[in-house]
């Protein structure tokens, strides 16, 4: 992990409060955009102030935001992200079936905005500039590895992806934009289905 990007291991409380989709969208925004007040968050979101003040004091009683003091802004409220990651394991949770849930319905959320994000993509590609058109890519790789190399690829690939991405907010380059890169690394089950040689490319 690169050392000036901050990480936090969620705790059994942290996850049961994080598992809301509104929560995670404002964590989320936090941490790409920067500090934001409620009601400028509110607009973002396309919900009201009341709602997204009460979940932002929410996620604050578990440490993932924090209301940041700035000077001269008045009676308005500023809201930082106090971390740039989140992680988790499931066996940290083992025993805790409240928190257990959250884990699937986070793991579920991410699965279904990778789709959202991928749909949104390919309708609109063809109006994109030739460079961004050719940039985007959907890659899968079948591989036969035990956990602990697993666990090795994962930490060297997150090595690259935060070399990366400090790069682009310490010193952006021109051109750049937002992009969303989602790793899934998931053991086949024993029951499951043989890919054929078509799929594995």
């Amino acid at each position: 992990m690169t050392e000036d990007v901050t990480q936090v291991h969620l705790s059994g409380r942290q996850i049961r409060v994080l598992a809301h989709p509104l929560r995670v969208q404002l964590l989320g925004r936090l941490r790409a955009e920067g500090p934001a007040t409620a009601t400028r968050l509110a607009e973002l979101l396309g919900t009201n102030t009341g709602a997204t003040s009460y979940h932002l004091r929410r996620l604050a009683e578990v440490g993932l935001v924090v209301e940041e003091e700035r000077p001269g802004t008045g009676r308005r409220r500023f809201w930082r992200a106090e971390h740039d990651m989140s992680s988790w394991r499931r066996s940290n949770f083992a025993g805790d079936p409240d928190a257990t849930a959250a884990v699937e319905w986070m793991e579920a959320f991410q699965v279904n905005r990778f789709v959202e994000l991928a749909g949104e993509w390919r309708r609109g590609v063809a109006d994109e500039p030739a460079e961004w058109r050719d940039s985007g890519e959907l890659s899968d790789y079948f591989m036969e590895l035990t956990p602990e190399q697993l666990r090795t690829l994962m930490a060297e690939i997150e090595e690259v992806v935060m070399r990366h991405g400090l790069a682009g907010r310490t010193d952006p380059q021109p051109g750049a934009r937002p992009v969303s890169l989602y790793l899934a690394a998931l053991p086949r089950r024993h029951d499951a289905v043989t890919p054929t040689e078509e799929d594995d490319r």
